[in-house]
């Protein structure tokens, strides 16, 4: 009989349980998102429980956020497309994909009776040789110029090629470049803002050079000034009603409550005179401005703009240079935010106010347009993907070849090192090329190709020698990506390979799952 060692709610799944258990809900993950992969991957619908709002989405990381799960080891894979998200931006569906596939292949050889640490030390191996070949294949063209923008424009339209943009990937790769190049090497995505508007199509988004704040400028103030010297504060200015904390006053007649109404409108006049005394000609505040004091500023000349939320204000005072303030006492230690003109502008039916000149020349601002709310959505996910991309480019200059090419490259290479192996692991290697070559397999079946024919071709062909071979999505042929253009960042696929094989090492080695209910507090 066995002993009962645990409590009455904890249980415990031991060896071939846990991993199968392990096995299911990773596989189970990455066959949800692999049909989302690659250009002709297929999108999702998630609906949330609680309000009932719709999301369109191809984009792993996104799709993988919203699903609630119990599985430990499927959590485990949730994990890593978040990292993969954080790290590099994109690649967040390849990297489950990959980490799925490794662990389907490591469930065939535990069947086989081959123990796990076997698995893993084989997997390391291949993993070791993968990215030495993956090095070996990618290409530098930090010194030209020319090239170096070719790349980072091929680089945009393969990631946006699988994603709601691929129709305009041209139109929208160049936009995310020249958003890009104008950060001059910074990684600050924070400069470039994504300001969403519903109504028109989607090619009718564009950049603007400047900051677009999606606020109005109040009703009295001037509605363009040139040469800008902006204080940007947080501040409450809604006291020309009685307020003081909410106290109750007993007053003997309407005399002395004139009284104390005209002590808080002289209080609040003072506020604005302080405010007005930093030799300011516009004043963006991020809380709401009472008539009073908005018609004492616009006196004053000074462009009033109000309510301008946290995320507004924070943005502005990093574009335009500006501290943000909360107090006027000492106008010589605030820092004054600058640009060369604010004016109004028309999005569709709404009016904008526009920075130009900002003295972080780097900033910009993509407007999006699209025909509905979750168009538009999606379509700021995607440019998202292609601009985290961008920026980690321009720091790690290399870059590899996509449409299957580098996976069954890595694959080809590890095979090569599999040869040389003796005992066990050597299947495990063979197996992590097997995985590998999954990923060229689920492209061509998301498109509708034979992917067996397909994948036996590439790899033939890797096998020849050509190594820039990879799958031509739009013929359902093989071709040199090369060619066609088909680039993408080394950094992204070599953080791919880094992450599925731990997460896939993490999960091979499980042989316990315990849970443990919550203790529940004693009564006293």
């Amino acid at each position: 009989m066995a002993m009962q060692i645990f409590g009455e709610n904890a249980t415990e799944e031991k060896a071939e349980n846990a991993r199968l258990s392990s096995f299911v809900g990773a596989l189970a993950l990455g066959d949800l998102v692999k049909s989302t992969l690659g250009p002709k991957g297929m999108n999702k619908i998630l609906q949330s429980g609680s309000t009932g709002d719709i999301n369109v989405t191809n984009d792993g990381a996104t799709i993988l956020k919203a699903i609630q799960l119990d599985n430990a080891a499927a959590k485990i894979l949730v994990n890593i497309s978040k990292v993969q998200d954080d790290e590099v931006g994109d690649g967040t569906t390849s990297v489950t994909v990959l980490a799925s596939e490794l662990l389907r292949e490591a469930e065939k050889l535990i069947q086989q009776k081959i123990h796990p640490q076997t698995i893993v030390e084989g997997y390391r191996i291949a993993s070791r040789a993968a990215l030495k070949a993956l090095e070996a294949a990618a290409v530098d063209n930090r010194g030209d110029q020319q090239k170096f923008r070719e790349d980072l424009f091929n680089i945009a339209r393969t990631t946006l090629s699988s994603k709601v943009l691929s129709q305009d990937k041209d139109y929208f790769a160049n936009l995310a470049v020249d958003a890009v190049l104008r950060l001059k090497g910074s990684v600050e995505l924070e400069h470039i803002q994504i300001i969403k508007k519903v109504g028109g199509k989607l090619t009718d988004s564009y950049l603007d050079e400047g900051f677009i704040l999606d606020k109005t400028i109040a009703v009295n103030s001037p509605k363009r000034i040139e040469n800008a010297k902006i204080l940007i504060a947080n501040t409450s200015m809604d006291t020309d009603k009685i307020k003081i904390f909410g106290a109750r006053l007993k007053v003997d007649g309407t005399g002395k409550l004139a009284e104390l109404e005209r002590a808080e409108r002289e209080k609040m006049k003072a506020k604005v005179d302080a405010i007005a005394s930093h030799g300011i000609n516009v004043f963006v505040n991020r809380q709401l401005i009472y008539n009073y004091p908005e018609s004492l500023l616009a006196e004053k000349g000074i462009m009033v703009i109000e309510h301008a939320d946290f995320e507004g204000v924070e943005r502005l005072s990093l574009v335009t240079g500006g501290e943000i303030a909360s107090t006027f006492d000492r106008p010589d230690l605030v820092k004054l935010g600058q640009c060369e003109l604010i004016e109004e502008i028309m999005i569709g039916e709404d009016k904008l106010i526009k920075f130009s000149g900002v003295s972080a020349g780097e900033a910009c601002t993509v407007v999006l347009r699209g025909s509905t709310n979750q168009m538009v959505d999606e379509a700021e996910r995607s440019l998202h993907d292609a601009l985290s991309v961008l920026s980690q480019t321009v720091k790690e200059t290399r870059t590899v070849l996509g449409g299957g090419c580098s996976e069954m490259l890595m694959s080809c290479a590890i095979e090569e090192e599999a040869r040389g192996i003796k005992g066990k692991k050597a299947l495990a290697v063979e197996a992590f090329a097997k995985a590998l070559r999954e990923i060229p397999t689920i492209l061509a079946d998301n498109a509708g190709f034979d992917s067996s024919e397909l994948v036996s071709k590439l790899r033939a062909a890797h096998f020849e020698g050509q190594n820039e071979t990879g799958l031509d999505m739009e013929h359902g042929t093989i071709g040199s990506m090369r060619q066609l253009g088909v680039t993408e960042s080394y950094k992204l696929k070599r953080q791919v390979v880094l992450s599925a094989t731990e997460a896939a090492e993490m999960i091979i080695r499980v042989d316990n799952i315990l849970r443990a209910a919550p203790r529940k507090r004693e009564a006293v």
